[in-house]
């Protein structure tokens, strides 16, 4: 029987290993953790019964990523849930741009911008189911639906605030720099216009959705496919010498660049190892975990109804703070994501006491305290949620770092999304999962299309690694 190994039980990892298990092959997946998940884990904190996630919580890639579908996670466990409102970017004057899963109720919220933001993501919206294959892949290859990738891939070329002269409102606007900031690049940057894009695109076809019971939802459910099909999963097993992996007939790696040169060393081509030491790390995450009883008093009356929040300001100021952290300077207002996924999935809460997640955009390897920073930024939208707050967490950039290797410096995208490592992944090839060494292949977030829960990189993996045997894919 044909073998694999996958090392590394993140979100792709597991979605590796899942499909190569679909495909008959005898899988073994190797974790550091004690636990499976990655970025997809969750945890009991601050308050007994208060459900937290560890890093990856809202999912608009994830539901409608064409390998989560492949592997049919909903009957293995898996419960999408959604809020009433899917994002909202508050601003000083207590407007917001308000994001729904209707492209047409999104619309009418954005008043006189209303029929731009339609006439720029309708077409993408409507086509999503034959686009997301084109879009969550390489770009280097012959693509499935060439017309609509290339209607889709037109305006990504642009820089966010290029293309937000399309809009004539502040709320709007924001809202389009809010969702920008996912990058962690400077939005003035060509090709910053492609990550909003797609994240607004696949929001409008399936919703921002939480999964139900935590994010570590996500990643039992791969598991107990790959279980299904006959594989197994080691854990507390860290890998650090290559003579540590078992022989097989292919190896995949859900390990960041870094770490694959340090594996493989010279049997790495040459030019394979100096791209992958040189591969380019993000911005940081400094994350704060809180309890607040209540929840948070939002003087925007959508941001208490909405999954997600963006604390960031106008759109100049967005891109102020953007460019300082890309630039290594830690800024007194930064872009905070928060988090409020029991709006979604109500079990995480205690009582009235809820789960919010937040963090902000550090400069990489930032080891100063952004605590106050964040609660400066939710108090300049939700005054006295200070009162509120009954426990916190913090997960410092050398925290995320230590329980996962990958999220170096506290980069929790795993490496900076320069227009070459958007479009070619590591390193420039054909094939951007292939490593240089017959039957083995990088799967992480690394490569395209980059972070999410999605699993998109572990399938183009197994899908080089079926080429490679000769296999037909699963």
């Amino acid at each position: 029987m044909t073998s694999a190994v996958v090392i590394g039980g993140g979100p792709n990892g597991l979605a590796a290993a899942a499909l190569l298990a679909k495909a008959g092959l005898d899988v073994t997946l190797l974790e550091a953790a004690h636990e499976v998940g990655g970025g997809t884990r969750s945890h009991e904190a601050i308050v007994p019964g208060l459900l937290h996630d560890h890093c990856s919580a809202i999912h608009p890639t994830a539901v409608a990523s064409p390998a989560l579908r492949a592997l049919g996670l909903e009957q293995h466990g898996l419960r999408w849930r959604s809020a009433d409102i899917d994002c909202v970017h508050p601003l000083d004057d207590d407007t917001a741009g308000v994001l729904l899963r209707s492209l047409e109720e999104t619309s009418r919220m954005l008043g006189a911008d209303g029929d731009r933001y339609r006439a720029l993501l309708a077409p993408s919206v409507r086509d999503w189911d034959a686009l997301a294959p084109d879009v969550l892949g390489p770009l280097l290859r012959v693509p499935t639906h060439p017309l609509l990738l290339a209607r889709f891939g037109l305006p990504t070329a642009l820089p966010v605030t290029a293309l937000a002269r399309l809009f004539r409102t502040p709320q709007a606007q924001a809202l389009w720099a809010g969702v920008a900031a996912h990058n962690f690049r400077p939005l003035s940057r060509p090709f910053t216009s492609a990550i909003p894009l797609g994240i607004l695109a696949a929001g409008h076809a399936a919703g921002w959705v939480v999964a139900e019971g935590g994010s570590q939802s996500i990643a039992r459910s791969m598991e107990r496919v790959l279980r299904a099909h006959g594989g197994t999963i080691e854990t507390g097993v860290r890998v650090t010498d290559r003579a540590q992996i078992p022989p097989a007939d292919v190896t995949l790696l859900d390990l960041d660049p870094a770490q694959v040169a340090a594996l493989y060393g010279e049997l790495l081509p040459t030019r394979v190892r100096t791209a992958y030491e040189r591969f380019r790390r993000g911005p940081g995450a400094f994350k704060l975990d809180l309890a607040v009883e209540g929840g948070v008093p939002w003087t925007n009356e959508h941001a208490r109804r909405a999954v997600t929040v963006h604390l960031g300001g106008p759109l100049a100021e967005v891109a102020h703070t953007e460019r300082e952290v890309t630039r290594g300077r830690m800024p007194g207002r930064p872009f905070v994501l928060v988090g409020q996924q029991y709006l979604a999935d109500p079990s995480r809460s205690a009582g009235d006491v809820h789960p919010v997640w937040t963090y902000a955009h550090v400069p990489y390897g930032y080891d100063g305290d952004a605590t106050e920073a964040i609660l400066h930024q939710l108090e300049r939208f939700a005054p006295g949620v200070r009162e509120r707050i009954v426990g916190r967490q913090v997960t410092r950039p050398a925290d995320f770092a230590a329980a996962n290797p990958n999220f170096r410096g506290g980069d929790v995208i795993t490496g900076a999304r320069t227009v070459p490592q958007l479009l070619l992944g590591p390193r420039p090839a054909l094939d951007p999962y292939a490593t240089g060494l017959p039957g083995v292949f990088l799967c992480s977030a690394a490569t395209p299309p980059g972070p999410g829960a999605h699993g998109m990189c572990g399938a183009g993996a197994v899908a080089s690694a079926l080429r490679h045997l000769g296999v037909r894919s699963a």
